[in-house]
């Protein structure tokens, strides 16, 4: 049987099942940097349960690295390396005073093993680490952690002649751009299928933001031809685009302006990006946008970790991810810092779709 033939949920479920097992050498990373951190000492030394405030002021880590200890410890529990306990009187979305406890295996990492109760295993956790432990990717997030600033971001700190991926070789842009062109033909189809009519009705023209070679804006365009579909990307970007394409591609940066249409699109683009960068970049769009009452809102593909989950190994893969975005300081987000971005960037209103496996669907109104 031809794989278009099964059904959508199928068919992202088997996309969701790839990206897991893609993804599954972020919870040995997130391993690594706990132990590089001695995460498991500092959680002991608070009587086996500690918050993250206690667990930072332990690790002599900055106050500026809260949230990203939030996201690592994230990895930590949805993978049961730790376990987390909400208080009834703290705001769980915060995460701030959350307590996090060691388990039966966390305690064998605790280095002390005759203060633990019980034989240290952290030695041979280490051992089995080392790979993960001196790649690139850990060294770049464990220095990341022990400096004040977020520049240069993990990725920078690993390969210090290059500040960011996006510097990268052009064998590296290459391979970035032919990875979202071919998961863009894969899954655009069944977005537009599953919402297609509801989110692109109404619309006159849309500019895919960060489209790169054009799969995404392609698709839409050959579904609803009446929609007139651009691409903004960086200039070496639109050079290597495909000529016959049905969409037009537009040399610029969406830091400066982006071309006025109905509708901004993006795709796994804002997960890039840090909190301000984001919302210096949705202040352009709604620039850019048209009036709501004429179709104008933005309308963002992206994870939104957690919503409307009750699949366990999507979210494992979701926070997965977010620690990989984390070494070029990109964030993948739940719906309340989503929600925080767009009022910052004033916003009125949004609807998530939760319609793409790890992915959803949401349209931000001004």
């Amino acid at each position: 049987m031809a794989l278009m033939q099964e059904s959508s949920q199928d068919l992202l479920e088997a996309h969701d099942e790839l990206f897991h097992h893609c993804l599954c050498f972020a919870k040995s990373l997130a391993l690594a940097v706990a132990q590089d951190l001695r995460i498991p000492d500092a959680i002991h030394h608070h009587g086996g349960g500690a918050t993250l405030h206690q667990i930072l002021a332990e690790a002599a880590l900055h106050p500026s690295k809260l949230r990203a200890l939030r996201r690592l410890m994230r990895v930590l529990t949805v993978s049961g390396v730790f376990t987390v306990q909400y208080s009834s009187t703290v705001d769980a979305s915060d995460g701030a005073d959350v307590v996090y406890r060691l388990t039966a295996a966390s305690r064998f990492l605790v280095s002390d093993s005759d203060e633990a109760g019980t034989a240290s295993l952290a030695p041979f956790a280490n051992l089995a680490l080392h790979p993960i432990a001196i790649s690139p990717h850990a060294v770049g997030i464990c220095a990341w952690f022990r400096q004040e600033q977020h520049d240069p971001s993990p990725y920078g700190l690993a390969f210090r002649q290059i500040p960011t991926i996006w510097e990268h070789a052009d064998n590296v842009n290459a391979l970035l751009n032919k990875g979202l062109l071919a998961e863009s033909r894969f899954l655009m189809p069944i977005v537009l299928r599953e919402c297609g009519d509801e989110v692109f009705r109404g619309i006159d023209s849309l500019v895919d933001v960060g489209g790169g070679h054009g799969g995404a804006a392609a698709t839409i365009a050959a579904a609803f031809p009446h929609v007139k579909c651009s691409v903004l990307d960086l200039p070496h970007v639109v050079a290597g685009a495909p000529s016959d394409a049905c969409v037009q591609f537009v040399a610029g940066n969406m830091f400066h302006s982006i071309p006025p249409a109905t509708a901004v699109f993006f795709k796994t683009t804002l997960c890039d990006w840090g909190d301000d960068e984001c919302i210096k970049i949705l202040k352009n769009c709604k620039q850019a946008i048209s009036p709501r009452d004429e179709g104008g809102k933005v309308i963002i593909m992206d994870v939104v970790v957690g919503y409307g989950q009750s699949n366990m190994k999507r979210l494992e893969t979701q926070v997965m991810f977010d620690l990989v975005m984390m070494a070029v300081n990109g964030v993948e987000r739940d719906e309340q810092e989503w929600k925080e971005m767009f009022i910052e960037a004033g916003f009125k209103d949004y609807k998530i779709r939760p319609v793409a496996g790890l992915m959803s669907v949401i349209e931000v109104y001004p």
